[in-house]
């Protein structure tokens, strides 16, 4: 009996070092952040709406890690979380479109030439047979089951209510902090308990678990990041790498104006719609460097991976429609909702302590299926089975050894939606193929090919297509054999009856 109590000891301490070796992993997810909000500059020169805003722990974070010039998400929410979660790009597992809080309700707005496209208007699904979602195993079910603590904290949206995938836990994560079917809070404030109204009927937008804060001045994303922090002693304490997907309602609507920084920025003679905005973004910089402090505190930052990334870019004043904006993305065009780069360019940085250069730069243009591969990598899960094909290529060597020239490879993006009621340029029905400094913009309604060269113009106000007809024809081709083979979801045109053209169809 001695002999086995000694046996166990001498095994369960080096069980420990071993789980040790794997890093643990922080994914600090920011909602509806453009390339440009922030003082972190990510375009070769500082703009003027990196002075406007004050994010010192974006720059420490950039100053101790790898800042990538060439992230992309995709337009909107939903489509980047799926993508995210399962590796598979946003036209390969057909949610397109952000998805309601109820089950089988279609956000797409009516169009009088669009009909809907065939589009998995309830998400993702961790079970196979659930109507129009995606099949797929989320990477967190294959890091707890390698004996990860898996932990979701914020915004979750990934499926419609009544649908397996509307439950983090089901996704794989052993704690869930405040994560439902909605993809936005009904309110920051701790004072209106964000949202929880007594004696009124539910609003499905209010902020879940978050009941110790109702009552007090305390700002969601702190609220937020306090939890986050709880959650992360018991795996530090057993020495259990841990993955925390850090995932804040930030900076999206309703825009609620962080008390502790807002004068600030009314003093430096901000509007106040541009103040109340940089109040929240700095109020989620804070959380950042919270999150970092305490890493440190602990002893754990040697051996955690930390990336920063957003679901998708500003919300643009051009394309938000009914003035609702609160950013710009200069020099970016357009932003939220659209396949252009002001939507879909993100702020992406990788700490990695041994790992990753400091203060390194990576221009390798990379997109949010990548993480995928990526984290199972980190945490050295090498055998794994899917329900899915993955589409996401790992950036571990990009990190590890950072390219001298870029590689050309094909990045596209697949929105067969109507994502508002007006019919801004860059919203609706379009698709988009970047291949090395080239990028093609293909508008559904009309059969137009747009080609821009990003190297020499970054804000995509040249179409160059008639200098480059070779140019289209090819990415064209490409752009319509990828979205073939992922059968992606495409309008309908209600005068024939048919589905719009591929690109490579149109004359």
């Amino acid at each position: 009996m001695k002999k086995r109590f000694l046996l166990v000891a001498l095994i369960l301490p080096a069980l420990a070092t071993q789980a040790q070796e794997r890093p643990n992993m922080v994914v600090f997810m920011v909602d509806d952040m453009g390339w440009m909000d922030t003082s972190v500059p990510f375009a070769e020169k500082v703009y003027p709406l990196n002075q406007r805003y004050h994010t010192p722990n974006m720059e420490r974070l950039a100053r101790e890690g790898m800042k990538f010039t060439n992230a992309y998400a995709t337009p909107v929410c939903t489509p980047t979380r799926v993508s995210m979660l399962t590796g598979m790009n946003a036209a390969h597992h057909g949610v397109t479109n952000w998805t309601t809080p109820w089950k089988g309700q279609n956000s797409d707005n009516p169009d009088e030439q669009m009909g809907f496209a065939a589009w998995n208007l309830n998400g993702l699904s961790p079970v196979a047979g659930v109507p129009q979602t995606v099949h797929a195993t989320p990477f967190p079910k294959i890091l707890k089951n390698h004996g990860y603590m898996t932990i979701h904290v914020g915004k979750a949206h990934w499926a419609g209510a009544g649908t397996p995938g509307a439950n983090p836990h089901n996704m794989g994560f052993m704690v869930n902090i405040a994560g439902h079917v909605a993809g936005r809070p009904l309110s920051y404030l701790g004072e209106r308990n964000y949202g929880n109204a007594q004696g009124k009927p539910y609003d499905i937008h209010a902020v879940p678990d978050m009941a110790e804060y109702f009552g007090t001045e305390t700002y969601l994303t702190e609220a937020l990041t306090l939890e986050a922090l709880k959650t992360l002693e018991a795996p530090i304490q057993n020495k259990q790498p841990f993955f925390l997907h850090m995932s804040h309602y930030a900076v999206h609507d309703p825009y609620n104006p962080d008390k502790r920084y807002m004068q600030k920025y009314l003093d430096a003679g901000l509007s106040n719609t541009d103040a109340m905005y940089a109040s929240m973004v700095e109020g989620m910089d804070k959380s950042l460097g919270d999150i970092m402090d305490y890493l440190e505190e602990k002893g754990v930052a040697s051996n955690t991976v930390l990336i920063f990334m957003s679901d998708n870019g500003g919300l643009s004043m051009a394309y938000a429609g009914r003035g609702a904006a609160h950013t710009q993305n200069l020099p970016l065009r357009a932003g939220k909702g659209s396949v252009y780069e002001g939507g879909i360019r993100e702020p992406m940085l990788v700490k990695w302590p041994g790992v990753v250069k400091p203060a390194s730069v990576n221009h390798t243009p990379i997109i949010i299926e990548d993480f995928f591969p990526t984290l199972l990598e980190m945490a050295q899960v090498e055998q794994y089975k899917t329900a899915q094909q993955v589409d996401g290529i790992s950036f571990m060597p990009l990190l590890k050894f950072p390219p001298k020239k870029t590689a050309d490879r094909a990045l596209i993006w697949h929105i067969p939606n109507k994502w508002t009621r007006e019919d801004g340029p860059g919203i609706n029905y379009k698709s988009a193929i970047r291949e090395g400094d080239w990028k093609l913009v293909y508008h559904m309604r009309d059969g137009k090919l747009e080609l821009y060269n990003l190297r020499s113009d970054i804000g995509e106000t040249t179409d160059v297509a008639t200098k480059h007809p070779k140019r289209v024809k090819a990415l064209a081709a490409k752009l319509s054999q990828q979205l073939r083979q992922w059968n992606a979801p495409m309008p309908m045109v209600k005068s024939t009856g048919k589905p719009v053209p591929m690109p490579d169809e149109v004359r």
